[in-house]
């Protein structure tokens, strides 16, 4: 039986947490192409199928692109809507938000928009009254009750239902595209859980954001998708390449809604999540995106007919000295980015070996209480991360009545701080401590939370204050040398919404290491190209800073904690080894675990695997003569060896089984041999003993190995996996070797 004659169900696919053969994937599906492109020559219907094969990737996206853009929309309406049902009801309908209710109140004035008789606080509803000690109380005990209802629904049903669907998602996401299989991560199980916990975990006041688990959601949209079209169900690096991929930009998109970032492949860039990335997928990427922005602009989530979460416009130039304080924000930006990765890993750490990762309910619903008992008091700390940065970013006008614009002379461009401000400085103070505090222990907690809108938090606040201080040294020293000439007393010189603009990208590029992307979204949140500077200063001085800490951005360090095997391409290989200090065996092992082409029995061939745990065998001529033939998925030789025992005759322990092109001669009474050259891979990567480690983690990088032979003049020698590989790496690390988890 010849396996390529007659297909076997099973065959070529691979078992759960073992990383693909990109090589086979990709020949496998240059011969489907060949195959369909040969027989579309010959008959129309052929020709209708080569067609429809070529617009399926255009038709996934689309598909792909609707589907997030939905689920993006809806998430975005029902966070709203629970955020604002902790503090009160619309008694017009529950189902609208406080937004949305006083939209339709004709006794609401502009400068009073957020006010209105349709909106009651649960304490009014109660009580009759929102002035008082015990109204104020009983609004007190029932935002922190909603708060842990919604946290507790949140982590149990991540518990009972989809175990995968907490945290960001983005690390493991990295590490699928490269090539890693984890199953389930991509359900429909997932996506469904997800969407709704989602909801639920940014509801319930906890700091962490919607954002980054939004790309976690558009890859399950994709994946699910994928499977009702053949060219990506069958084949793992197509899906990877096209179909997870494609939902990798649009997902992208939706995290910061920032239209030209689907132009800019440099955030969370191909190379870093991936090893193939042609440049069709970059174009039908672009198109999934599309369709996601404009699905999501016909829902108009946000009710400003805008596609971006955070839109100002500021209208007051910067100048060069104001360089200082924006890379004073960069500075800062990289030190909280640093000390925020090195601290939430050291609190994850904690969490996976200790009785703490026991009882993930119960620390949810410890940090929701902590958080919504001092996050309550402080205005601040109680609105959404989303409102609080819209908040910071905004610049006063005439009809704000926000304590951010509590100035003694309201309406000039000279702007003296009064009482309000005052207060609002000292709050934003204490909710800066609060929220870089928090954030550490939030992030990685059993529940889908995003990174993004804390670290923008954590900046835009202290953004602000510099802003504002800056503001009132040129009101009061604009005879000074550094304000004179450019700062005069009735000049609008200091925009202090732009520094929480720079502060938020310093930060967020400190945690995430973002940068050319990271500046393309936070400028177009200004509506100007004019600020892009100020935002370059920022973005790179963080960068700088945090990478003296460390090259490591968050989710580097979540997939290393996690033990994922990701080949990161910005870590540099700068030892001097070579191959053969890496391969397996080592002097100690015993030896290497092989196949022959034509002198092993089906019970040997069951018993070399039963006893080994290895993903694949190397074949070689003998064991005398161990010159390389070709290699052997264990998977592919046990299905194989199955299905040979059910569907051809003759086929027992003794029968041998032959790699070759030209079986032995068999003696007449003998068992008929089993064939099985169909599966193996005539031309496995292979390097000489002497070949340096350097240029062969590059070979893994660039082409997605799974493993690579080692020979000497012909002969075999050893096995190298990605997996000896990052065990290596961590050992010239100093780290631990068995941190590496997968196989």
């Amino acid at each position: 039986m010849d396996p390529l004659e007659d297909p076997v169900p099973g065959l070529g696919t691979y078992e759960d947490f073992n990383t693909i053969d990109w090589v086979r994937e990709k020949s496998k599906d240059r011969d489907r192409h060949r195959e369909i492109t040969k027989n579309s020559r010959r008959s129309t219907a052929a020709l209708l199928h080569s067609i429809s094969d070529a617009f399926s990737g255009w038709l996934l996206m689309l598909l792909v692109g609707l589907m997030a853009g939905a689920l993006a929309g809806g998430i975005d309406i029902a966070a709203h809507w629970l955020t604002d049902m902790k503090e009160g009801i619309c008694l017009d309908g529950f189902w609208f938000s406080h937004e949305h209710c006083c939209w339709k109140s004709s006794e609401t004035t502009f400068k009073d928009r957020d006010r209105c008789p349709q909106w009651q606080t649960w304490g009014e509803l109660i009580t009759g009254t929102s002035e008082g000690a015990f109204s104020y109380i009983l609004n007190y005990l029932i935002y922190i009750v909603w708060a842990l209802f919604f946290a507790f629904l949140a982590v149990t049903l991540v518990r009972a239902f989809a175990p995968y669907a907490c945290g960001s998602g983005i690390p493991e996401i990295k590490t699928i595209l490269s090539g890693f299989i984890i199953r389930g991560y991509l359900g429909k199980w997932t996506l469904i859980t997800k969407t709704v916990t989602l909801v639920l975990a940014v509801s319930s006041g906890l700091s962490l954001g919607k954002e980054g688990p939004l790309v976690h959601v558009a890859c399950c949209c994709a994946n699910i998708l994928c499977h009702l079209f053949t060219k990506y169900r069958k084949n793992e690096a197509k899906r990877r390449e096209v179909g997870l991929r494609f939902a990798y930009r649009p997902g992208l998109f939706l995290l910061m809604r920032a239209p030209s970032d689907l132009m800019c492949s440099s955030f969370l860039s191909p190379p870093q999540v991936s090893y193939y990335f042609p440049l069709k997928t970059l174009w039908r990427s672009f198109f999934a995106a599309l369709v996601a922005a404009f699905t999501l602009r016909s829902i108009n989530p946000f009710g400003n007919s805008r596609l971006v979460l955070f839109y100002v416009e500021f209208h007051a130039p910067w100048h060069l000295v104001e360089l200082v304080p924006f890379i004073f924000l960069g500075i800062f930006g990289g030190l909280w980015g640093a000390l925020f990765i090195k601290a939430n890993i050291a609190w994850c750490r904690i969490r996976k070996t200790t009785r703490l990762g026991r009882y993930p309910i119960v620390e949810v619903l410890a940090v929701t209480a902590v958080t919504a008992l001092v996050a309550y008091p402080n205005s601040y700390t109680r609105m959404s991360g989303a409102e609080l940065i819209s908040e910071l970013f905004n610049d006063c006008s005439l009809l704000d009545s926000s304590q951010l614009c509590g100035y003694l002379q309201v309406g000039r461009p000279d702007r003296p701080a009064g009482p309000g401000l005052f207060t609002a400085l000292w709050q934003l103070a204490l909710a800066l401590l609060f929220k870089m505090l928090i954030t550490v222990v939030t992030f990685g907690m059993k529940v889908p939370s995003g990174l993004f809108i804390p670290s923008m938090a954590v900046g835009a606040i202290a953004g602000r204050l510099l802003g504002v201080g800056m503001e009132q040294l040129a009101y009061y020293n604009h005879d000074g040398l550094i304000f004179k000439g450019w700062c005069t007393p009735e000049a609008d010189c200091i925009t202090p919404g732009l520094y929480a603009m720079v502060g938020a990208a310093a930060c967020l590029g400190g945690v995430t290491r973002m940068t050319v992307s990271l500046v393309v979204i936070m400028f177009e949140l200004t509506g100007g190209l004019e600020y892009i500077v100020p935002l370059m200063a920022a973005a790179m001085t963080s960068k700088w800073v945090a990478d003296a800490f460390g090259r490591e951005g968050i989710y580097e360090a979540h997939i290393r904690l996690n033990g994922y095997p990701f080949l990161e391409p910005k870590e540099e290989f700068e030892h001097s080894s070579l191959a053969v200090d890496v391969m397996r065996p080592r002097r100690s092992d015993p030896p290497l675990a092989v196949l022959t082409q034509d002198s092993m029995t089906v019970g040997g061939v069951e018993a070399l695997v039963e006893s080994t745990r290895y993903s694949g065998f190397p074949v070689v001529v003998s064991q005398e003569s161990p010159r390389l033939v070709g290699f052997v998925l264990r998977r592919d030789l046990l299905i194989s060896i199955d299905n040979a025992r059910k569907r051809q005759d003759g086929v027992v322990g003794a029968s041998l089984v032959v790699f070759s092109e030209h079986p032995p001669a068999q003696a007449p009474d003998g068992p008929p041999p089993l064939r099985l050259r169909g599966i193996m891979d005539l031309s496995p990567f292979t390097v000489t003993d002497h070949t340096p480690m350097d240029i062969t983690v590059d070979i893994f990088r660039k082409l997605g190995l799974r493993q690579c032979l080692v020979t000497h003049n012909g002969r075999l020698l050893g096995i190298i996996t990605k997996k000896d590989i990052l065990k290596h790496m961590a050992q010239i690390a100093n780290r631990d070797p068995d941190s590496i988890l997968f196989n």
